[in-house]
């Protein structure tokens, strides 16, 4: 089997192949760590590479098939890790220099529980600067690049994590999604995105400032894989004030099951965002899919206005809170639009961001009777295709003028409540560029929301649709 013929491989199919002894984890390794040495340049997804390590542990986890070892169930896969979470012995940045030459001295639990599980990790992957913008691009790294288009933004801010898996660098890779961050940039480059219900995955340690917003989720090429990975990842640990109670939830015996009579909501628009044509014509086309699925599908939203501004406050209050007092200290270290944001929201007092709060509960109250009565919803997962580098984001949307979070309408809204959804490719525009779906699952519900993305990717496939560049 060639490199790319191995780097196209599933999570799940290499971890058989191993088992099975058809690969060796050493194999595998050779050929993620051929590919990263060859594309990586050109997109910028990995800023820290670990080619030593993984390469050991590829040979320890070799040794321990050929001696009929037990292994876990990712046993010599490869993954990559979002730097901003924190991993042992390995630099962790949140790409900020303020943090050039940290290394932890302890995994994140969810980096536990991968090593647990036999993965291997080859690298970070690059974010903004503390993930507080939805692109990817810092001033220590510098910006992540778009495999479809290398003039365009892969979004963030896990875009370095999207890219990588896009490109065949790693299976598998961990992002975390506080706004959007792991939807937006897996629809920008055409790859599976989960963002998990809130607290599924916990959280420990962290860098400070995304506590109530943040979901920790699988970036992967086939639904399968992050329903392989939410099995690793998921469930209870007291270290996480925020985690859920459950604990070994499956998720794979769920997948290829009938979607039949399941009551399932459209919205091209909330009801109040503006779409890009070509979004709106693409992912219009993908719903239908659901009802050949068997799904009782019916145009829908939420009787709920944008929640844009309860976001924003909370958002600028709190960073500015962990980043204020270490303005003088830390001067031209934080970047440049950082430093101009936290300058400019410091004086937020504690008033409105306990209004913005309360906004966020009543949020949830007008939306909660709409998941009464559906199941599912689905919606685009972001109003624009792909754009270009150097800007944070489109100030219009199909001639219309937008909010700052305009472009990303349809994706804070469910951090605001911590409910559970993934985005789906779904199409490509005219010029190539990949658009996705995005569906939304009753809370807690992360089963069914992950069972509805298997039976679209049968139904509808994208795995084997590569980007140009590899």
């Amino acid at each position: 089997m060639g490199n790319l013929e191995i780097c196209c491989l599933s999570a799940v199919e290499m971890a058989e192949a191993i088992r099975t002894k058809k690969l060796s984890p050493v194999e595998i390794m050779d050929a993620i760590l051929h590919r990263i040495e060859q594309l990586n340049p050109k997109v910028n997804a990995y800023c820290t590479i670990v080619a030593e390590s993984a390469r050991k542990q590829a040979n320890q986890a070799e040794a321990m098939v050929m001696r009929g070892e037990e292994i876990g169930p990712l046993h010599g896969v490869p993954v990559s890790i979002k730097d901003l979470i924190f991993t042992k012995g390995i630099r962790t940045t949140g790409g900020s220099k303020i943090y050039e030459n940290f290394i932890p001295q302890q995994d994140a639990i969810v980096v536990e529980r991968l090593k647990a599980a036999g993965a291997i990790v080859v690298g970070k992957t690059n974010t903004a600067e503390f993930g507080w913008v939805a692109i990817t691009k810092n001033p220590l790294f510098g910006e992540t690049r778009n495999p479809w288009n290398l003039e365009l933004t892969p979004g963030g801010s896990s875009g370095g994590a999207t890219a990588s898996v896009a490109l065949g660098m790693g299976p598998l890779a961990i992002g975390n999604d506080g706004a959007g961050s792991i939807r937006i940039p897996s629809s920008f480059c055409g790859v599976f995105g989960f963002k998990p219900s809130f607290g599924r995955v916990p959280q420990y340690p962290s860098f400070p400032g995304w506590e109530t917003l943040a979901h920790t989720g699988p970036i992967t090429r086939t639904v399968a894989d992050a329903a392989l990975a939410m099995e690793v990842i998921g469930g209870r640990d007291d270290r996480d004030f925020f985690a859920l109670p459950e604990t070994r939830l499956r998720y794979l015996p769920f997948l290829g099951t009938d979607l039949k009579g399941l009551r399932v909501a459209w919205s091209k628009d909330l009801g109040y965002a503006a779409v890009d044509p070509q979004v709106s014509r693409i992912t219009e086309a993908a719903v239908k899919t659901f009802t050949t699925l068997g799904c009782m599908v019916e145009p829908a939203s939420p009787e709920a206005s944008s929640p844009e501004q309860a976001l924003s406050t909370i958002v600028a209050t709190r960073l500015p809170a962990v980043l204020q007092d270490k303005m003088e200290e830390w001067g031209e270290q934080i970047g440049q639009a950082l430093a101009h944001f936290v300058n400019q929201h410091k004086d937020k007092s504690a008033k409105e961001y306990l209004e913005a709060c309360f906004e966020q509960l009543a949020y949830w109250d007008r939306i909660r009777p709409f998941f009464e009565k559906y199941e599912l919803l689905l919606t685009p997962t972001v109003t624009v295709p792909p754009f270009q580098l150097g800007i944070y984001g489109p100030k219009e949307v199909a001639g219309i003028k937008v909010p700052p979070l305009g472009w990303m309408a349809f994706t804070y809204p469910f951090n605001l409540t911590g409910q559970p959804a993934a985005t789906v490719p779904c199409g490509w525009t005219d010029d190539g560029l990949p658009i996705g779906l995005q569906i939304v699952g009753r809370r807690f519900d992360d089963v069914t929301v992950l069972k509805a993305a298997a039976a679209f990717e049968q139904a509808s496939p994208w795995a084997d649709k590569r980007p140009p560049l590899g």
